[in-house]
């Protein structure tokens, strides 16, 4: 069996997220039609048109390594987008659910944001400055959109679900 190197646990990595990255551009539609809050539904809108950029920025990385732009399934966000999915179904209809979406949405974002700084830092030691560059912004998208997730949760969200108890 042939040595494993950097190189081909980034390619993999790099399938794990553009799976991932694919399969929240699906929800992200679901999740504002759920929400309630209209600045949670413009969120959600706005993040799906950030990810579709971000989608063809990871083609350009692909290209850059030689390699035809494929997913691997990711266990990982397979399992928050369902638990996601709970909460749209658990808490239709109730003051609580944007909280629950909020809270889902940033699980997401915390998971893009571990892979995104893993990918730039391989990309940079394996001197694939141009990728290591794509990455970054979009790691700075990703940790900009949890920064907006949590101040719409500490100003809004959060307090209209407490106030309905």
């Amino acid at each position: 069996m042939a040595s494993k190197t950097l190189d081909d646990l980034f390619y993999e990595t790099l399938k794990d997220i553009y799976y991932a990255e694919r399969q929240i551009v699906k929800a992200l539609p679901k999740m504002a039609r759920a929400a309630q809050d209209e600045k949670l539904k413009a969120a959600f809108q706005h993040h799906k048109e950030e990810t579709e950029g971000q989608i063809d920025r990871l083609k350009q990385v692909f290209e850059l390594i030689g390699k035809r732009a494929q997913g691997k399934t990711c266990d990982a966000i397979e399992g928050i987008l369902s638990e996601g999915e709970e909460v749209m179904e658990e808490f239709k209809g109730n003051p609580a659910l944007d909280a629950g979406l909020l809270a889902a949405a940033q699980a997401v974002e915390h998971y893009e944001i571990s892979r995104y700084g893993t990918l730039r830092a391989w990309a940079q030691q394996l001197g694939l400055k141009d990728a290591a560059a794509l990455l970054e912004q979009t790691l700075a998208e990703e940790s900009k959109t949890d920064e907006a997730l949590t101040t719409l949760a500490k100003s809004a969200v959060n307090t209209a679900a407490q106030k309905a108890a």
